[in-house]
């Protein structure tokens, strides 16, 4: 589940909000939401504005 969130995020291109990666892989957006805060505490997505996230850099 975090790697197929992680991969929307990358192919958004953009830093995008959690409701449309939940829209793009088509789950609910409070479960987007969790995985999204997992990630970031590991160090794979940043975000580079208030409730916007992108990728970071590898």
């Amino acid at each position: 589940m975090e790697d197929k969130i992680l991969e929307a995020i990358k192919k958004a291109g953009k830093p995008v909000r959690p409701g449309d990666i939940a829209e793009a892989v088509g789950m609910d957006g409070a479960e987007v939401s969790k995985v999204i805060a997992k990630l970031k505490k590991q160090g794979r997505v940043i975000s580079p504005k208030r409730c916007y996230y992108a990728p970071a850099e590898e």
